[in-house]
């Protein structure tokens, strides 16, 4: 297998394929699919990571897969900040930390494991 640099891997395309899924073409030619609830649960910002210890704040299956995006932009030439249906707006993704999170088949073999559409707040039930 051929190893990538990802020290100069940067997107050629971005495109929005529907409110819940970015496509991202990278220079070297390979295609990664972003589902929405995906990108938004890997945030790296201060809301969503413990700044002092490293330890995420968002926790898998707490985002819901209706979650979509509504924004993105460039960041410099290194990352694309997005922002989402929720409301959160804060988090920049580096280029290449959105190439190590790419969930295609070659790169993700196990897939990923989606969450519910709708998921509860702390403390609410339903009836």
């Amino acid at each position: 297998m051929e190893e990538i640099s990802l020290q100069y891997i940067k997107p050629t395309l971005v495109k929005r394929v529907s409110p819940k899924q970015t496509d991202i073409t990278w220079n070297d030619g390979h295609l990664s699919s972003y589902p929405s609830w995906y990108l938004r649960e890997k945030c790296l910002c201060a809301e969503c990571v413990e700044e002092f210890t490293g330890v995420r704040k968002i926790v898998h299956g707490s985002i819901p897969s209706s979650i979509e995006r509504v924004s993105v932009s460039p960041v410099g030439n290194y990352a694309l900040h997005f922002g989402w249906s929720d409301g959160h707006d804060t988090g920049i993704f580096d280029f290449e930390y959105l190439r190590e999170l790419c969930p295609c088949q070659h790169c993700l073999p196990g897939g990923l494991d989606e969450p519910p559409e709708a998921v509860s707040k702390p403390g609410s039930f339903e009836v």
